[in-house]
């Protein structure tokens, strides 16, 4: 009997699992010193969800990233990626997410494959597996036929394809993306743009986009608007003009970001 309770113990903890959602962020606060980066910040990213965290440099964006894929270590509030806490079982968080960084991460004197073949590696993936995996996201990224070319003669936005190719090889459910298209032209913009809320309609893929760009924000986003470190104010973009009783987004976010510092007494974050 007792063996029977645990087995419907632990079926129950994975249907819960199941039916989590890609991300849960609760009462997550984070400081370096005596200068608090985040407060008290909480967000869900759900299934299919294409959630922009959107922020002025220095809004905490970048933290916050890096305390999701435990780069930082939390203290304080919990992270779950699929029901799993990342401070008890980052493993199986981790292998649920992709990443792709603010900051390049591409080792510019191997191939394109070479650098897709050496992620792969690292989460264990079997050497055929990875090679067809590598194969269909460089083919959707329109770079198939490059794979043998060094990183280094690829343009900024090229580079940024394979960067987000690598960061779905292994099939995650979760892909985050700490302002991924800094310094592209308005082309490789909007094909990122395009190609990740693909990902979320066709394939149920749990997006969080950070950016300070307030037009990558469109009509079928989820927002997060982060400012010194708190969320301000979070929810559909209707919802966001609603609440700042304005028309336009981009004064929505002034006004929202106003009001925040205001009653922040204009403290640094």
């Amino acid at each position: 009997m007792a063996r029977e309770r645990v087995a419907a113990a632990c079926g129950a903890a994975n249907e819960a699992r199941a039916e989590a959602p890609p991300l849960v962020v609760e009462g997550l606060s984070h400081a370096f010193g005596a200068r608090q980066a985040l407060s008290d910040v909480s967000l869900r990213v759900g299934a299919g969800d294409f959630t922009v965290l959107l922020g002025l440099n220095g809004a905490g964006k970048t933290t916050l990233f890096a305390l999701i894929t435990r780069l930082y270590h939390s203290r304080n509030g919990a992270i779950r990626v699929f029901g799993h806490d990342l401070q008890k079982d980052a493993q199986a968080a981790l292998r649920r997410m992709g990443v792709v960084f603010q900051q390049a991460t591409l080792d510019l004197d191997l191939t394109i494959e070479q650098n897709l073949f050496y992620h792969a590696a690292l989460h264990g993936m079997p050497h055929g597996e990875a090679r067809r995996r590598i194969g269909e996201e460089l083919a959707r990224v329109g770079l198939d036929a490059r794979r043998r070319e060094r990183v280094r003669l690829l343009s900024g936005g090229q580079r940024r394809r394979v960067e987000l190719a690598r960061a779905l090889i292994h099939n995650p459910s979760l892909l985050l993306l700490d302002e991924p298209t800094v310094g592209l032209d308005m082309a490789s913009r909007q094909f990122l743009l395009d190609h990740v809320r693909g990902l979320c309609a066709n394939q149920g893929l749990g997006v969080l986009w950070a950016t300070h760009l307030i037009d990558e924000a469109g009509p079928d986003a989820r927002i997060v608007i982060l400012h010194q470190g708190r969320v301000r104010a979070a929810g559909t973009r209707d919802e966001i003009l609603a609440r700042a009783g304005e028309t336009t987004l981009k004064a929505a976010f002034d006004r929202i970001i106003a009001d925040g510092a205001a009653t922040a007494g204009g403290n640094p974050s």
